[in-house]
């Protein structure tokens, strides 16, 4: 008989949550096993939805397979972070530099690498609400303290900048910006973003911009690189290839260092440590970021009016207005719609229970909108990577639910 009392995890991990693979994930994969077909609307992952990488990146892959056997240096390949120097000195970074450019395992690596690098305990880190949780999830386990600051639906979900303000203390060590934002498809302002900008330099925080979904935006909205508004601190521009370039399955994101490089010496050189214990991220997929950032820019055509997430976006917006129960501000960026629900109809409303429900009843998987770290529990995100047929479906089945729970 074993002496092994019951295993009990870090309590590092109180308060972390990542339902967007969490409870309901593993629910629908239980439901696929039974034989179900489940359309998964909860994660923005463009190869599910038939959305292909660039021909030209597969094709740097596949003609550099033989560099890529052995460990690279641990901050990536130089023709990768070169072309990441190249493309943020065209948008207007000039004091971007190849040694200032790390490559990791998707953006989602290095936003842990970049915090573990930088907080103490009980270090407190700005993150919009809503938010990608991984951020929040992130400073937890690193130590840090999570402090959400507002971004109300009334402002169309850009900062609440007053309020960002009082929530800095002596402890704030860094900012975080999501733009264009998941999970709402917010774009934000040159003037919004330059009122970020100046509220880090006065504080002295680190700007870390979450800049993944950087051209995917729609109609007459504009995507601002925020390091272009930077004064004199530092910035961390965060992007890759799984959205923009559909290459989810590569994992190869990167983040460039501009701004307030002298003073952060110390800083990079930790990061720099953290990277080469890991190694080397993925080398071949590496390979497919000159090719992604140097060639054809495919997206703007998917985002125009005709291309397939323009479309789609037009479907969801047309089936919202027509719904009693639905409203939406419009996705002006990014890949998702967060739904609101019209609680005088739907008294009650909880995201959790209706997105279990939904998946249950109608076998359709979305996000609740409180596990993007919300204080409030009417909304919940899908994916606008469905072609428009597929979401034409998806909102007669929604409709039907939200009409049973009306009628209950």
């Amino acid at each position: 008989m074993s002496n092994l009392s019951n295993i009990i995890p870090s309590r590092q991990l109180q308060g972390v949550r990542y339902e967007i693979r969490g409870r309901l994930g593993h629910r629908a994969h239980e439901m696929e096993l039974e034989g179900h077909e489940i359309l998964s609307l909860n994660i923005g992952n463009p190869g599910l939805f038939g959305l292909r990488t660039p021909e030209s990146m597969r094709l740097a892959m596949i003609e550099n397979l033989e560099a890529s056997e052995a460990y690279c240096p641990q901050r990536g390949v130089f023709p990768a972070r070169e072309a990441v120097v190249m493309q943020q000195q065209e948008r207007g970074i000039m004091d971007a530099r190849a040694e200032n450019v790390f490559i990791g395992n998707g953006v989602s690596e290095l936003i842990d690498l970049s915090l573990r690098a930088l907080l103490n305990p009980g270090d407190e880190v700005l993150i919009p609400s809503p938010d990608y949780p991984l951020w929040t999830a992130a400073t937890l386990l690193n130590g840090g303290k999570a402090i959400h600051y507002p971004c109300p639906e009334k402002n169309n979900f850009a900062p609440d900048i007053s309020e960002l303000e009082r929530l800095i203390t002596k402890k704030t060590r860094a900012l975080v910006v999501i733009n264009p934002n998941n999970p709402t498809g917010a774009v934000y302002s040159q003037e919004c973003l330059a009122g970020l900008a100046k509220l880090a330099e006065k504080y002295g925080l680190i700007l870390f911009s979450d800049e993944i979904y950087d051209q995917m935006v729609y109609d007459d909205a504009q995507f601002i690189p925020l390091a272009t508004l930077c004064g004199d601190n530092l910035c961390a521009t965060f992007s890759g290839l799984s959205k923009v370039y559909r290459a989810c399955g590569y994992r190869v994101g990167w983040v460039s260092f501009s701004g307030a490089l002298e003073q952060s010496k110390d800083y990079l050189a930790a990061l720099d440590l953290l990277a080469a214990l890991r190694l080397c991220s993925n080398v071949p997929g590496q390979w497919a970021v000159q090719a992604a950032l140097g060639g054809y820019q495919s997206i703007k055509q998917l985002c125009g009016p005709g291309g397939r997430l323009y479309e789609s976006r037009s479907t969801i917006m047309e089936a919202v207005k027509k719904s009693p129960y639905l409203y939406l501000k419009e996705p002006r960026g990014a890949m998702y719609a967060f739904l609101g629900v019209n609680t005088k109809l739907l008294k009650g409303f909880d995201d959790e229970a209706f997105a279990l429900d939904f998946l249950e009843r109608e076998h359709v998987l979305v996000a609740p909108g409180s596990s993007f770290n919300t204080q409030y529990r009417d909304h919940f995100r899908i994916t606008i990577l469905p072609d428009v047929e597929t979401l034409i479906e998806v909102f007669k089945r929604m409709e039907r639910i939200l009409e049973s729970m009306a009628t209950k």
